[in-house]
Parts: C-alpha cells; structure tokens; sequence
C-alpha cells in the first residue's frame, strides 16, 4: 500500500529540470567570462593612462617604473604623476558606478544620479565655506570640508524624505533632493559672489578632474571608498527583492525602511568619497548601470560587478582622451563625461521603457 503512495518524479520533468540547471550554468560562465574580458579592457586603459600624456612613454619604462625602477626621467613620471592619477580615476569610476546602481535600484528611478540626494551640493557649499571662512586651498583639505558637507545634505534630504506615514518612498526622496539641492546651490552661489579669490579656489575643486590630486587624497578617502563597496555588494539580494515593489518586498519579510536607509549611506560614502577626492564628475553613475544591466540583467548580484568596472573603464578613457584632444594641455574628465552622457540622458528620456527597472 505505501508504495503506491511513493511519487516518481515524470521524464519531462527531470528534463526540464536539468535543462534549467545547464541554462543557469551556461549564463554564469557567460558572466564571468564578460567579467575577466572587462578587467582585462580595464587593466590595457590602465596601461594607456601610464605611457600617455603631453610626454610620450614607451611601454618599457611603463613596466620598469611599475616593477624595476630606475629613477629615470620617464619612470619618474609614470611613478610620481600618473600612477596616482590612474589609480584615482579607477578608484573614482567604481564609487560612482556602484552609486549609480544603487541610486537607481532604491529609488527605481532610470534617470537618477548619485547627486539626487544633495551629495554633490552638499559637498560643494562645504568646499566653498571652507575655502571663504577658512582659507583652505589645497585639494587634500577639500576632502574632509566636501565629505562632511555631503553627510549633513543627505542626511537632510532623506529624514525630509521619510517624513510622513509612507516612509522614504522614491518620490518623496527624488522630491527632497531636488528641493535641497536647489536650496544649497543658492546658497553656494551666494557665498561665491561675496569673494574673487573664493570663486577661483573653488573652481579648481568644482571643475571635476584628475589632475593635481597626489597620492594622499586618495589615502584619504580610501577607508569611506572601501567601506561603500562593502555595503554595496552586501546590497546585491535585497536590491533584487526591493525590485519587485514595496509591497511585494514586504511580504517576502524584507525590511524596506532598512534597505533604503542603507542604500543612501552606501551612497553617501561612494560619492562622498569620490567628490571630495576629484570633485563633481557627472553623467558615470547615470549612464553604467544601464549599460550592465544591458549585458548581464536586471540580477543586481551581477550588475554591481560589471558597473564597477565598467565605470572605472569610461573614467580612465575619459581621462585619456581629454588629454589626447589637448595635447599637450588637456579637458577635465568632467567635460569629456558631459559631453558623452548628454547626449545618452535624452536617448533614455525619449525611451518608453528602460530595460531592468
């Protein structure tokens, strides 16, 4: 009698099940595939960031400033000026590229950018204050002045974003970051007119660029950048689930609350980190998660990943190629990014429909 109650499983559906787990396969080793091919474009732009500049460098003295030194002239150059630089612009596009993600994932909104809670302005007033009240002008005192300024902005803008009985939807905080920043950026402004040598400091910040920022900035920053990353990655599931709705998210027993308030500190450090250390470079975290979320998904395990180094990747190529336009001057990498996300920004707002969110 008992065996007659014994379930065996049907021929389809052992089919079926093992055709799912070799398409799972299949797509994991096509992620990690396109992941070791985007390292390896990231660590060729690297090279080119080290051997190009106003002064050629053969490729040979790039590998001996990096593993034999010498203390040539042109090792010395790789060494002391571009490698910091190089480093920065990698350190720069992964903050600003997991932003992005996040940003968008928390607040589901396809065109927001890390600077819609107020971490940009924020950062700025600060800058200026310091420069106006304190007489800061180095970059390496920027950092403390902008990371400050950028906690206290998105502090405001999120408890104004989660007054009222819903909490911190995505609407009320896109609302009280455009308010706030628009309320911050006045008083940027008014600060700047009270003082000529306040507005030619602060636009050496304010440009957004790589240039001139020795190795202590990114020292500085490095515990906030690294600390950002964690929590990003860690962000991965819950992101997932959060992308379903509140609701649905509720049911399933996440916390929403929790989540977004994670997710602005996690974005609070990323962009923290990264306007304090090279100033406001617009348009990366905009326009890379949608470019991961293209190749590998709406599965943020995976687009956390792939819009770190995709970021880091548009950040040193932009960099490259402002000094290639200008040799042997060159253009911030915050024009470079303008000019290359304009044009992506009103390609997006056009769509009906933007894949993943």
């Amino acid at each position: 009698m008992l065996r007659g109650l014994t379930t065996v499983p049907r021929r389809h559906d052992l089919h079926g099940h093992h055709a799912s787990e070799i398409a799972r396969g299949s797509h994991l080793r096509r992620n990690q595939l396109g992941l070791v091919c985007l390292l390896v474009v990231l660590a060729t732009a690297a090279v080119v960031s080290l051997a190009f500049g106003s002064k050629q460098v053969d490729l040979q003295s790039v590998f001996d400033a990096l593993f034999q030194f010498h203390g040539t002239e042109d090792e010395t150059v790789v060494r002391g000026l571009r490698l910091p630089r190089t480093e920065l612009a990698v350190a720069v596009g992964v903050a600003l590229g997991l932003s992005g993600v996040v940003m968008q994932a928390a607040t589901r909104n396809p065109i927001a950018d890390p600077g819609l809670l107020g971490v940009n302005s924020g950062a700025a007033l600060a800058v200026v204050l310091a420069i106006y009240t304190f007489g800061v002008v180095s970059p390496v005192g920027f950092i403390w002045f902008a990371f400050v300024g950028a906690f206290v902005t998105s502090a405001v803008v999120y408890t104004v974003g989660s007054a009222g009985r819903d909490g911190a939807t995505p609407v009320k905080l896109a609302l009280a970051g455009a308010g706030v920043t628009a309320l911050v950026g006045a008083l940027t402004n008014a600060v700047l007119l009270g003082g000529g040598a306040t507005l030619a400091s602060y636009r050496f910040w304010a440009v957004g660029s790589l240039a001139g920022r020795s190795e202590n900035i990114l020292f500085n920053v490095l515990p906030f950048l690294s600390a950002g990353v964690i929590l990003a990655f860690a962000l991965g599931v819950p992101l997932n689930v959060l992308s379903l709705g509140d609701e649905p998210a509720r049911s399933l027993g996440q916390r929403v609350g929790v989540t977004r308030a994670v997710s602005v500190a996690t974005v609070l450090l990323l962009v923290g980190a990264s306007v304090s250390a090279a100033g406001p470079i617009a348009f990366v975290g905009l326009m890379v998660p949608h470019a991961a979320r293209a190749i590998v998904g709406p599965d943020y395990r995976w687009v956390m990943p792939y819009s770190a180094v995709l970021a880091a990747i548009l950040v040193i190529c932009a960099d490259v190629l402002g000094r290639a336009i200008a040799r042997p001057g060159e253009i911030e990498v915050s024009v470079v990014t303008a000019v290359i996300g304009t044009p992506f920004l009103v390609m997006l707002i056009r769509r009906r429909r933007v894949v993943g969110l």
